[in-house]
Formats: structure tokens, sequence, C-alpha cells
């Protein structure tokens, strides 16, 4: 039975994973800021308390990370897999977005990353071994346009955690970062109505959690492969379009008018 540690765990994506990990088996630590939030999602979804702990967590405090590991440990003396799942969206123009707005990205989306990794990867090398996946996004490899400083978080995300995979994987301790399209989330609807947000609109369809799940039980936990980008292809419209900048752009500019009309389609 393996150990898991997940953040975001009271809606969304973290809300989805906590109940397939232990429908898989696995015990699971899972944390929210939103605690009350969280005890409702275990009673509605039927979580086997024997198997869960439910630990409130705001990624930002040093602190609370340091308490739910604790926590953790106390409960089963190790933990396995750590998912860095919460993040937070608020579109905005780079003219207009406020500095409240920027603090609030930058330390959920990256600081809290950054502390969940460092926590995990200390606990983990005195383990040797065990693994950790980081949530980013496909903004993280392509910059969307209205969403400056949410693409900034994703795109140092997914920096941190190549980085962070080179440092530990000679101690044992492997790192993944999973890089999807919008998903169909209260992250999604916080978009709705946003012209800012257009471009995140402009993919084929909108991923499901189900989508998500699948690339951390089949590429993450059973392949430890270190970039998962979903869906591939439009993870590498957006590498392509970083080698050729004003390509990037034009094309940037037609997907927004897509995304635009795909909005109204969804509202």
């Amino acid at each position: 039975m393996k150990i898991c540690l997940l953040t975001g765990c009271a809606s969304g994506i973290g809300r989805h994973l906590t109940g397939v990990l232990l429908r898989e088996g696995y015990s699971v630590a899972a944390t929210d800021v939103a605690i009350s939030q969280l005890h409702q999602a275990a009673r509605t979804d039927h979580w086997p308390a024997d198997r869960t702990l439910l630990l409130p967590l705001n990624v930002r405090s040093e602190t609370d990370w340091q308490y739910v590991i604790r926590q953790t440990l106390d409960r089963w003396q190790r933990i396995d897999i750590g998912l860095n799942i919460a993040g937070v969206i608020r579109p905005g123009y780079v003219a207009t977005i406020t500095q409240e707005d920027i603090d609030f990205m930058v330390d959920v989306n990256l600081k809290g990353v950054m502390l969940g990794t460092r926590y995990l990867a200390e606990l983990m090398i005195r383990q040797q071994t065990g693994h950790i996946i980081n949530i980013a996004s496909l903004a993280g490899l392509a910059p969307v346009p209205g969403l400056g400083i949410y693409s900034a978080t994703k795109f140092a995300v997914r920096a941190f955690s190549l980085a962070a995979a080179g440092e530990l994987r000679p101690q044992g301790v492997a790192v993944s970062v999973i890089c999807p399209d919008l998903v169909d989330t209260d992250m999604l609807t916080q978009q709705l109505g946003r012209p800012e947000a257009a471009l995140s609109f402009s993919g084929s369809r909108v991923l499901t959690v189900q989508d998500v799940e699948r690339a951390v039980l089949q590429k993450a936990i059973a392949r430890r492969q270190l970039e998962i980008m979903i869906p591939n292809s439009r993870g590498w419209l957006g590498k392509i379009g970083n080698l050729f900048p004003k390509l990037g752009l034009a094309l940037t500019n037609r997907l927004i008018r897509k995304g635009l009309a795909r909005q109204q389609q969804l509202r």
C-alpha cells in the first residue's frame, strides 16, 4: 500500500484524484485550505476513513507544510507520492492586473509548489525513494495573452520541476510535471465571459478530470515520465511557437478568435 499526499483536494482535479487513488488502494493525506469543504467532499464521495487523512493546508505557509508532513508521517511513517495540485487563476490584462491578483497567483501557483516540493524532497531523500508530481499547465509551455501572470507562474512551475528532477534523480526521487490544457473544473467557470481568457478555449475540446487521471496513473506513476502534455499535440504546438515567436503570435491571434467563439457556445 502506497501513501500519497495531495493538495487542493476540496474540488476539481484534487478531489477527483483523491477518490481515484483511494479506489486504487492507496492511502491518501488529502489537504486543502477550505477544510470544511474538504470534509464535505469526503462525506459526499464516501472516502474510506481508514485510508484517508484530512488536513488543513494553506500551500503558501511553510508552517502548514511542516504540519501536514508531520501528521502524515505520524499516521503512516512515510510518503511515497506527493501531488502538488492546488492552483488559482484570475484573468487580467497586464495593464490592469492588480498587485493583489499578482501576489495571490504567484503565492499559490508557484510558491505553494516550491514549498511542497522542497519539504517532500527533504523527506524522500531520507527515505531514498519517492515521487513528486507537480501540476502545471499548457500555459507553462505557451504564454497566454490575457493570462500573463498565470502563464508566468506555470512556466516557472515547469522550469522548477525540471530542475528539481535533475537534482533529485540521483538520490532516488522522481519528479514529474503535468501540463494539461483547459480542464472542466471551477477554473473553467471562472474564465467564462472573460475575453482575456479566450485563448484557453481554443482547443478542439475541453479536457475532463478523467484525462488528467489517466496522465497521473498511466504516465506519471506507472512510467515516472518527466514531462506530460495533455494533449500532446497542443503541447508541441506551444513549443514550436516559442521557437518562432512571430509565427506563434500570428497563430495566437487566430486562436483567440476561435476561443472567443467557443466561450459564447459554453456560456
